[in-house]
């Protein structure tokens, strides 16, 4: 079966009701025939029938063993770190997203957990920073917003040999391009709220665990901690999903022809963009993913924060806005926006510089989102068009 069509079908038709569309069941609790005799569910912490169906579709889109969602991408993730105990290490990847840093740097360390931030894209520094005390290893392939890429098989193969657990955030891909549990990771991460929801009005979260062990114990950290997702927004996922394969392939391919378009414009230094023969692991993208993604970053050879704010406040379509994903053309300046609390030494050695600028292509026509970004950047030049003005 074609993937657009499993993903279809892989919503189900109400079995009470026959309704095409999931029923949202706004109940707190459940009716049950005798103490412990129910339809399998007793209180919507634990469990509820809009949220399952949204928590077997990510599954089953994962090819994992159990899903389960959560009322943010950071709950997801909170519920997954709770696997450790102090004294326990983490290897990040080092070009992470701010919040992930920072759930890292101030929080989890205070309980005594460390984190290790490596450049997962060279195998040889993932073997030199394993310790005793590893227990995860943490991808995210690409990266934000560098869009770094990590070869998630081979790592794999690496974190078992040393009994790690190798967790991968696969927001930037979905499964639709890329599934990292076939590659050998433990745990997937979703922050939904991005391409699978796909129209900026979800804040929601999704895990994937390989096994039972694994459910069970995200299992507990969902129910016990509480931070579900609401039936409403779980409908709204799943119905999001449901146009997913038609949004994606617009927008990878809208991504492509504006990654290659940029690197032809006199003003443009980098452009990050996995589909780029140029792009470093673009050989190990290629044989990972099914395509490249529809997130675009690039920098500017004028290199500062001046310029970079100048190009986001100039653009018209593209809409100056955190987060990513949705149907609309969105832009971001990280090192002001989604990663301003990394600090500066940290955030330029991996590679993020001050006029890094992260394009969410969205699925309007690709002339369109080009004209666009030519008029914003022909900003930068003088009016004969030659030399890049410098902003101090």
């Amino acid at each position: 079966m074609k993937t657009a069509t499993q993903l279809i079908h892989s919503i189900p038709v109400d079995e009470l009701t026959g309704a095409i569309s999931v029923p949202i069941y706004q109940t707190s609790t459940f009716v049950q025939e005798s103490p412990g005799i129910n339809k399998g569910f007793e209180f919507s912490r634990a469990n509820n029938p809009t949220r399952k169906v949204l928590e077997d579709l990510i599954c089953n889109l994962e090819e994992g063993f159990a899903g389960f969602a959560f009322a943010s991408g950071m709950s997801a993730i909170d519920a997954v770190l709770k696997l450790l105990k102090t004294g326990d290490e983490i290897m990040a990847v080092e070009d992470t997203y701010g919040g992930i840093f920072q759930i890292f740097n101030h929080m989890f360390e205070r309980f005594g957990i460390k984190v290790n931030f490596v450049d997962t894209s060279n195998l040889d520094k993932v073997l030199a920073a394993i310790t005793p005390n590893t227990k995860i290893i943490w991808l995210e392939s690409p990266t934000n917003p560098t869009l770094r890429i990590s070869d998630i098989k081979s790592i794999s193969k690496i974190a078992k040999q040393h009994n790690i657990l190798l967790v991968v955030d696969n927001t930037f891909s979905t499964p639709l391009l890329q599934q990292p549990l076939t590659l050998g990771a433990d745990i997937v991460i979703h922050s939904a709220s991005k391409y699978l929801a796909g129209h900026c009005d979800v804040i929601a979260g999704l895990v994937v665990a390989n096994s039972k062990v694994l459910a069970d114990q995200i299992r507990y950290n969902q129910n016990i901690s509480g931070s579900i997702l609401s039936p409403f927004e779980a409908w709204l996922t799943i119905r999001g999903i449901e146009t997913l394969y038609l949004r994606f392939e617009k927008q990878c391919s809208n991504a492509s022809a504006i990654a290659n378009w940029l690197v032809a414009h006199p003003a443009v230094d980098k452009v990050f963009y996995p589909g780029l023969v140029t792009h470093k692991n673009h050989h190990i993208a290629r044989k990972q993913q099914k395509s490249y993604g529809a997130l675009v970053s690039f920098s500017l050879k004028s290199d500062n924060i001046k310029n970079a704010i100048r190009i986001v406040n100039a653009t018209k379509l593209f809409k100056l806005a955190e987060s990513f994903g949705g149907v609309k053309s969105m832009l971001a300046h990280p090192a002001t926006m989604t990663h301003r609390n990394i600090p500066e030494e940290f955030r330029k050695k991996t590679g993020l510089q001050d006029s890094c600028i992260r394009l969410s292509v969205g699925i309007e026509d690709a002339d369109d989102l080009i004209n666009d970004l030519k008029q914003a950047l022909d900003k930068l030049n003088h009016p004969a068009g030659k030399q890049i003005t410098v902003l101090q």
